[in-house]
């Protein structure tokens, strides 16, 4: 199984960046897809959430300003980041989670955000 990221970088506030998680290995439909982000001495947090049938769920922090997608035919998870903050600044991470509980990450990537 592999989750690989892409798509982080370095950018100034106001600005956008696309992220993407491109998976091989797994049954992609089956899975619920999020994004977490994990800043220099913090806790992994939940960013955005997709799951199977493409209902979504985002962090009180994100909403109006990020857009989590899926594309199953592509086996890829997108997160479209507009309006970028320096507190955004952290490393993504992808997950795949099945129905029944099994799960991945990605190797993440990192997203820096100058003011």
């Amino acid at each position: 199984v592999q989750l690989v990221e892409s798509g982080g970088g370095l950018v100034q506030t106001g600005g956008s960046l696309r992220l993407s998680c491109a998976t091989s290995g797994i049954i992609f439909s089956l899975y619920a897809m999020g994004w977490y982000h994990q800043a220099p001495g913090k806790e992994r947090e939940l960013v955005a959430v997709i799951t199977s049938d493409g209902s979504t769920n985002y962090a009180d922090s994100v909403k109006g300003r990020f857009t989590i997608s899926r594309d199953n035919a592509k086996n890829t998870m997108y997160l479209q980041m507009n309006s970028l903050k320096p507190e955004d600044t952290a490393v993504y991470y992808c997950n795949a989670k099945h129905i029944r509980g099994r799960a991945y990450w990605g190797q993440g990537t990192q997203v820096t955000v100058s003011s």
